[in-house]
């Protein structure tokens, strides 16, 4: 997977950065989570960083002793200590426990698949996931990523924002990424889709990025000028869905974004 990448400029990532060692060490950990199989070689991580394979093994060899990163043979990969980070951010996140709460007690939401994410540039990242439905267990995880145009969360978050910054994001020739027949190919289409989220106040995934499951979500109102930007979705297998049960799904999903957005009532 490395070879693939862009090499680095010759001066190496972190070159410019008043800590290089910690953008250094960051971008590893980056890479290792990009790499379609979790392992990179020494080699690999060398070339990523643009920096010689001594500088390279120095800072692997840091990473290996504070278990950010483990080694396996040859290759390294991430290290069991980002699980425990992880948790300990989440476990302080109110909204993901309010979140597990909600979904426990919801008369619809409590039987189905229901996701909290956060907006990462083009991307959305989940934080949280509660299993309500082990029929639908083919879509991400806690900590994936997934393209917005691909995820009903995705479009409800990027609908909140001014059209200029999304014609920033998407011109209205670029390519997106294709995961099924369904899944929006231009930024043109995604962009047209935005105005009827905006209208009726919830984004629609129809088998766009998983075939045989759709999905509905809608956006947490922000706290503040700085807040984080979260949404709801809640996924359901295309062959029992009816609009019937999405119109409950979205009635508890907004009452959830409610809660959410303004804990104080």
């Amino acid at each position: 997977m490395a070879d693939s990448r862009t090499p680095r400029s010759s001066e190496g990532l972190g070159s410019t950065s008043p800590a290089p060692a910690v953008t250094r060490a960051a971008a590893v950990m980056d890479a290792l989570a990009a790499s379609a199989t979790g392992r990179l070689t020494l080699s690999d991580l060398a070339r990523e960083l643009g920096i010689p394979k001594s500088s390279t093994s120095n800072l692997l060899l840091a990473l290996e002793e504070a278990r950010l990163i483990s080694r396996q043979g040859a290759e390294f990969t991430l290290g069991r200590k980002l699980v425990e980070l992880g948790a300990a951010y989440l476990s302080r996140l109110d909204e993901v426990q309010e979140f597990y709460r909600f979904c426990e007690r919801a008369p619809t939401l409590s039987g189905e698949t229901v996701r909290i994410a956060m907006l990462d540039g083009t991307n959305v990242i989940y934080l949280a996931r509660y299993e309500g439905h082990p029929a639908v267990r083919l879509t991400s995880n806690i900590g994936d990523k997934m393209p917005v145009s691909l995820c009903a969360v995705g479009k409800a978050l990027i609908a909140r924002l001014h059209d200029h910054d999304v014609d920033a994001m998407f011109s209205d020739d670029a390519e997106l990424p294709v995961l099924t027949p369904k899944s929006l190919r231009t930024g043109a289409e995604l962009k047209a889709q935005l105005t009827t989220i905006r209208e009726q106040g919830y984004a629609f995934e129809d088998e766009e990025s998983t075939t045989g499951v759709v999905c509905l979500a809608v956006a947490v109102p922000t706290r503040g000028a700085h807040g984080p930007s979260l949404g709801l979705s809640v996924t359901a297998l295309k062959a029992t869905y009816s609009a019937e049960q999405g119109s409950r799904m979205i009635r508890e999903l907004n009452e959830l974004a409610r809660s959410l957005g303004n804990p104080m009532g």
